[in-house]
């Protein structure tokens, strides 16, 4: 498709529809031309990708959009998030700027439930977190790995039954070992889990779903600087 010559508002503003629409073509098309036209990608995200998913969450909040929804607009800013994401990832470093929030998510050990785990990353990413996504059934020790390794500033783990809910413990032992503590803010997570849970296990943040979730992580975040 060939574009005309779209004025920066004009094309994040269309940018911004095609996610909420979930039209993961227009969105590509829409971020290739934002690189070509030389629009400095930090923008494109803070200005354009960031805002979208803020509509995309306040709309589940309204129940104006439900999981199908959700998920189709994550596709479609994932698309475009990857197409910025070398540009950014130069601008940043020529630049000097400061680095993105690490984010380690994983879903516990015994547990398989990975939809929640998805959304989180996708919202993460939407806001400029730089997310790191071990998947399902994530022992302890991959966990503290993973932090360690990622240098991470936040983890985020889930878990959709019960029964797996007392591994968050387990984990965080882990991470007290490991002298990481006091360099990585925990979130949990899940359909079982609730706030007084999560202050019992010790964690720093809870969040009853993905969108939440990236609120308090802003909160944390800000906190810790």
């Amino acid at each position: 498709m060939e574009w005309m010559v779209l004025s920066k508002e004009i094309l994040f503003k269309e940018l911004l529809n095609a996610i909420v629409n979930g039209d993961q073509q227009l969105a590509q098309q829409l971020a290739q031309k934002s690189i070509t036209e030389n629009i400095n990608p930090v923008n494109t995200l803070q200005d354009c990708l960031i805002p979208a998913m803020d509509v995309v969450g306040k709309k589940f909040e309204a129940q104006e959009f439900f999981l199908p929804e959700i998920l189709i607009a994550a596709r479609a800013m994932e698309t475009a998030l990857n197409i910025l994401k070398p540009e950014l990832e130069r601008r940043r470093a020529q630049e000097n700027l400061e680095k993105p929030v690490t984010v380690v998510i994983g879903t516990v050990k015994g547990d398989i439930h990975d939809i929640g785990k998805n959304l989180l990353k996708f919202f993460m990413e939407g806001a400029g977190f730089r997310v790191f996504d071990l998947g399902t059934e994530v022992s302890a020790e991959t966990f503290v790995q993973e932090v360690k390794r990622r240098k991470a500033d936040l983890l985020c783990m889930s878990a959709l039954i019960s029964t797996t809910m007392p591994y968050f413990i387990q984990t965080i032992k882990k991470i007290e070992e490991a002298g990481l503590r006091n360099k990585v803010k925990i979130m949990v997570g899940g359909a079982p889990v609730t706030e007084e849970y999560a202050k019992k296990v010790k964690a720093d943040a809870y969040a009853e779903d993905a969108f939440k979730a990236v609120q308090v992580a802003r909160i944390l975040m800000e906190r810790g600087k």
